[in-house]
């Protein structure tokens, strides 16, 4: 059996403790995520409409639907391809807006297309990586083989997504001093949980996942480096400022990829090669938006450094 057939074949089964507490880990999350959205960070929508549709239909549609056309141009192993899938139909992270603000992009536009996926993302999530998942040959059986019943999946983890998210919205509206305090604390537990999870998947499952690194990393490299070009593509044609495009080039190139391990764990048997993939994102997409941020540094103090001269 080959590493990919391994990799293919490798499923991180939890014990009923180990689902619990993914399961909480993906509630604290959403519930952090939502402790943050505030009503003023939709103002985007007012003063640049067509930005703010546009990058919204980039980060729900045509980033899936790039990352579709990637999977049929390189046809990689059904797992990694899921991975792949569930990773692009996630919403953007918070670390986009730090990226934005390093920068010198616009925060708020980052921070309006953030919390307007993060509000999409209870239902569109599970539809749309349903939906390409179906779509792909490959991945379709792959689904077959788990068992995995659409209607189960997608009311499940909607109601997942939904409950802590509605939850924080509450608590941010008619408590924001309390919710301001206690969101760093929810952020803290549910990463720690996460993280002491995927420590334990990569010792764990080590003899499996060595051989595949190159692999892993060779295509969450290219999948990365298409969706930080979807974005900076889109952003071109949207809008004329560089501060909103660098947001818009964050708010794609940055997905939320531990909410995409999450769902792998919890609502998909824990494939093995797509929890890998959302894992090695997980650590690639902060390099890739690290170099970007200090590159677009790097152009904006030779432009100073011209005119000055």
């Amino acid at each position: 059996m080959s590493d990919v057939e391994r990799l293919d074949g490798l499923r991180i089964v939890l014990d009923p403790i180990g689902q619990a507490g993914v399961v909480i880990a993906l509630m604290l999350v959403m519930f952090s995520v939502a402790l943050g959205l505030r009503v003023r960070d939709f103002k985007a929508l007012l003063r640049m409409p067509l930005v703010y549709f546009g990058g919204v239909a980039a980060q729900v549609v045509v980033l899936p639907l790039v990352t579709f056309l990637l999977i049929q141009v390189i046809a990689p192993p059904p797992s990694i391809a899921l991975g792949m899938i569930v990773v692009a139909c996630c919403p953007g992270g918070a670390m986009s807006n730090l990226l934005t603000y390093l920068s010198k992009g616009e925060v708020a536009v980052s921070v309006a297309l953030t919390a307007t996926s993060s509000m999409l993302a209870a239902l569109l999530t599970p539809a749309s990586t349903l939906f390409w998942s179906r779509a792909y040959g490959p991945t379709s059986a792959l689904l077959d083989s788990l068992d995995v019943n659409p209607l189960l999946f997608v009311g499940q983890t909607t109601l997942l997504l939904a409950i802590p998210l509605v939850a924080g919205m509450t608590v941010a509206a008619r408590a924001p001093q309390w919710a301001k305090e206690v969101r760093g604390k929810t952020t803290l537990a549910g990463s720690a949980v996460l993280g002491g999870t995927i420590i334990y998947g990569i010792v764990y499952f080590f003899p499996v996942l060595w051989p595949a690194v190159g692999l892993l990393a060779s295509v969450t490299v290219m999948h990365n480096t298409a969706a930080f070009m979807t974005g900076a593509v889109l952003a071109f044609f949207l809008t004329r400022q560089a501060s909103v495009r660098r947001a818009i080039t964050f708010e794609i190139g940055i997905q939320n990829s531990g909410l995409a391990l999450i769902i792998l764990l919890a609502q998909l048997k824990g494939v093995g090669g797509a929890a890998a993939i959302a894992a090695v994102w997980g650590v690639w997409h902060l390099i890739a938006g690290g170099l970007l941020a200090a590159t677009y540094n790097f152009i904006d103090k030779r432009r100073v450094a011209l005119v000055t001269e």
